[in-house]
């Protein structure tokens, strides 16, 4: 997400580094490139106009004409308003309501909203340690309460029996009764959505909200309509007492237009981003760690607390304990190449980390690709336990062997063996606390380009 808005952000606080100093001539051009950056990832032209006219004063002030490095300042200025303009700070679900709390998810056909009611329910479960009861309302579309009827019973999700032919109005009330008996702490409730906003479908979930007395009602938007989704915001904020959006589709949008324009022509917050279509991928929105990711400068603490979410308790301590003994196997590197196929595989990582744009044109010109995540576990699994538990043992027929596992060659065999090593060694040195010869972001040089 954000890569179009990113580069070009990258390419404007490049120039801007290498001023001594800034004249207005100078920030003018800045400002020019960064609203052109803006309108180019389908942010509202509104949108664009008033962040320049929020930045350009402060950018010009007094604080710029005394700082040392007038470029690091005005990307802080640039920072600290786009911030503001996603909502200054992440919004937290309302559970201050008597169980079971009713919640509801509006929004238009094809927006994901089944989908994204059972990733909220897992997440509650998961995040929360709450009981959810799952009901659909949508009558309309084919097969709408069989497709979150099925995805509760593939995760486990308590959701409301379907009786054919019963109203929205009917079914909201028999499931507070259902998740009442049932102990459930929150009610989701899947509402039905239309291909555009019409007359029937807004009087209809103002009844449900009139029925029901919601503690939120989530709008749930496509990202990859960018202007039409805060547009569709603001139709819904007219209707209702609209309390948050998830962004749907957010892996797939590179402009990233949706999220910056929305909050700010909604005055709605973007609690949510959905990442993927695997049940876990639902992410928190944080405003500060989005605006941090947009300008190039990474989200190390999203990253952490991925892996910390994806990775077991067991497998923790397991690292921790190997680590400790300064030790590292290629079981432990097998688990790491798993892990990050968890977190999206290395494009999903990159995305986290800082410079991310000229990370992955290195990638690119090197022809790295998430291939070669499954490359090599295909070759750590044609090895036997004694060729993982110690690697040094691997001699020539070895390798031909498990080349001919793997469906490689040797040459590749020998490249895993290298990355391995440096891999090790790093280990090593981190359990000594001995970080010399490692580069800003933790990796030594040497094994990016052994990569290559």
């Amino acid at each position: 997400m954000f890569e179009n808005l990113t580069n070009k952000f990258e390419e404007v606080f490049s120039s801007l580094k290498k001023a001594p100093s800034l004249d207005e001539k100078q920030v003018d051009e800045g400002l020019k490139g960064i609203r052109q950056a803006l309108l180019e990832a389908d942010v509202s032209l509104n949108v664009a106009k008033d962040f320049i006219e929020n930045v350009k004063p402060k950018a010009l002030g007094q604080e710029i004409i005394r700082s040392t490095s007038p470029g690091q300042m005005v990307i802080k200025i640039v920072y600290d308003e786009l911030v503001k303009l996603l909502g200054e700070k992440n919004e937290d679900i309302n559970l201050n309501a008597v169980p079971p709390v009713p919640m509801m998810l509006v929004g238009l056909q094809g927006s994901g909203k089944t989908t994204t009611t059972a990733k909220l329910a897992k997440f509650l479960e998961k995040n929360k340690k709450k009981k959810i009861m799952m009901a659909s309302l949508d009558v309309y579309r084919p097969a709408a309460q069989e497709q979150l009827k099925s995805l509760g019973e593939q995760n486990s999700i308590l959701t409301l029996p379907i009786i054919e032919g019963q109203l929205p109005d009917d079914i909201c009330r028999r499931a507070i009764s259902a998740a009442n008996l049932n102990g459930a702490d929150i009610i989701l409730f899947d509402t039905a959505g239309r291909t555009q906003i019409d007359l029937q479908m807004m009087s209809e979930i103002k009844e449900i909200e009139n029925i029901i007395k919601p503690s939120e009602i989530f709008l749930v938007a496509d990202s990859l309509t960018g202007q039409v989704a805060a547009e569709v915001a603001k139709e819904f904020k007219n209707t209702v007492n609209l309390t948050g959006i998830v962004l749907t589709r957010a892996d797939g949008d590179a402009r990233g237009g949706a999220a910056v324009s929305m909050k700010y022509i909604s005055n709605v917050p973007i609690k949510f981003l959905g990442i993927g279509e695997k049940i876990e991928n639902l992410e928190v929105f944080h405003p500060d760690r989005i605006a941090n990711r947009i300008l190039g400068m990474g989200d190390v603490v999203s990253l952490v607390e991925k892996a910390s979410q994806d990775l077991s308790e067991e497998n923790l301590k397991k690292t921790e304990e190997n680590l400790k003994k300064g030790s590292f196997s290629m079981e432990d590197y097998l688990t790491q190449l798993r892990q990050m196929k968890k977190m999206g595989g290395i494009e999903g990582i990159m995305s986290f980390l800082p410079g991310v744009s000229k990370i992955k044109s290195q990638m690119d010109k090197a022809g790295l690709d998430e291939s070669i995540i499954s490359q090599n576990e295909a070759i750590i699994l044609s090895m036997t336990k004694k060729e993982r538990d110690n690697p040094k043992i691997i001699n020539g027929s070895r390798r031909k062997r498990i080349a001919n596992g793997s469906g490689t060659d040797v040459a590749t065999i020998n490249k895993l063996l290298k990355q391995f090593k440096m891999m090790s060694e790093m280990m090593k040195k981190m359990s000594k606390g001995d970080l010399k010869g490692m580069t800003d972001k933790g990796v030594p040089p040497e094994l990016f380009n052994q990569l290559k």
